[in-house]
């Protein structure tokens, strides 16, 4: 059976309350939730992570790593900074790969968020849809594998 492993970085536990008005009123719970009524539908297994700690996040990459997982993540504002998590998830890349995915446009805001570390050892980048961005990456990987 396929596995996923949809990881969320900093302040994304926050959804629902932290900027309303550029990421919505959904909660994290909201998303794993519909994200694992989709997977169930599609036969696929999925497990859900958040932290707001990069090494927290690093040890859940190289877990879904040597478990030759797909990763759906969400890498909040680490998308910017973080070349150790560019690192950890080069070796997903080798796998099944990656899908990074933001509620918000990050091109439409500002011009720091506007690049990524992550996006060119992507599978695909979604950004802007809101939190149908984690169901669009899940279906990618059960069609890609199914």
């Amino acid at each position: 059976m396929l596995n996923i492993v949809v990881i969320n970085g900093p302040n994304l536990n926050r959804l629902g309350k932290r900027q309303p008005d550029v990421y919505g009123s959904t909660t994290l719970q909201d998303i794993e939730a519909d994200v694992a009524n989709l997977a169930s539908e599609l036969g696929v297994h999925v497990e859900f992570f958040q932290s707001n700690y990069e090494g927290a996040l690093l040890e859940r990459i190289h877990q879904a790593a040597d478990d030759g997982a797909g990763v759906v993540i969400n890498p909040g504002a680490f998308t910017h900074t973080s070349v150790a998590l560019r690192d950890a998830l080069a070796e997903i890349a080798d796998g099944l790969g990656f899908v990074e995915v933001h509620i918000s446009n990050v091109h439409a805001r500002e011009p720091f968020r506007h690049h990524s570390y992550l996006s060119d050892i992507a599978r695909g980048v979604i950004a802007g849809l809101g939190t149908y961005g984690y169901s669009a990456a899940v279906r990618y990987f059960a069609e890609m594998e199914g």
